[in-house]
């Protein structure tokens, strides 16, 4: 089924999208999850709460590309189950990680939602800019939080390599920003 067909379902509010989003997106969403969460009984329970999300969301939401709007729910409700899950001293693991890479290449604190739409919309305009390689490693290590080896596997590369092309792309990002008046 296609994503226009369950986007439809959930219009229609039959449940069956449901189904149809969780055969064709839950390992997708539980990779996501299990990045950030590294359980898999916490993954479970997120990809779940996804899916709630998407019915509550689905209408008025009208999501063209469909797996990326769950990516994105999963990723938000893993990172709040994550902080929920920190603050009550259960651990960082790797998406701590990935985050520590970043906190000197981008502002620490974006004040006002427009400014976070803002710095998110400048990121992307930077991606845009480098080499498709760069780009994708990028993403697979600060948006799906994949390890280092994970990355350099799915790349056919060292993780030397992977972790040079990431640590060059975090400075350009940051002479990128502050150009464009964010201090990191």
């Amino acid at each position: 089924m296609q994503d226009s067909e369950i986007v439809e379902l959930y219009w229609q509010r039959d449940e069956s999208a449901i189904d149809h989003t969780a055969r064709r997106y839950g390992s997708y969403c539980h990779k996501i999850a299990l990045n950030i969460l590294e359980s898999h009984e916490d993954s479970e329970e997120c990809v779940n709460d996804t899916y709630l999300a998407a019915w509550n969301s689905i209408p008025p939401a009208r999501p063209e590309a469909l797996g990326a709007y769950l990516g994105r729910l999963t990723r938000n409700l893993a990172i709040n189950r994550h902080k929920a899950n920190h603050a009550a001293k259960r651990g960082g693991g790797e998406f701590v990680l990935s985050l520590n890479e970043l906190d000197e290449y981008i502002p620490d604190t974006v004040a006002e939602q427009q400014s976070a739409e803002e710095l998110g919309r400048l990121i992307s305009d930077f991606l845009r800019t480098k080499p498709a390689e760069a780009r994708q490693m990028f993403v697979r290590r600060y948006f799906y939080n994949d390890s280092v080896g994970d990355i350099a596997d799915a790349f056919g590369a060292t993780q030397s390599k992977v972790k040079s092309v990431l640590h060059r792309t975090r400075q350009s990002l940051k002479e990128f920003l502050e150009e464009r008046g964010y201090d990191t």
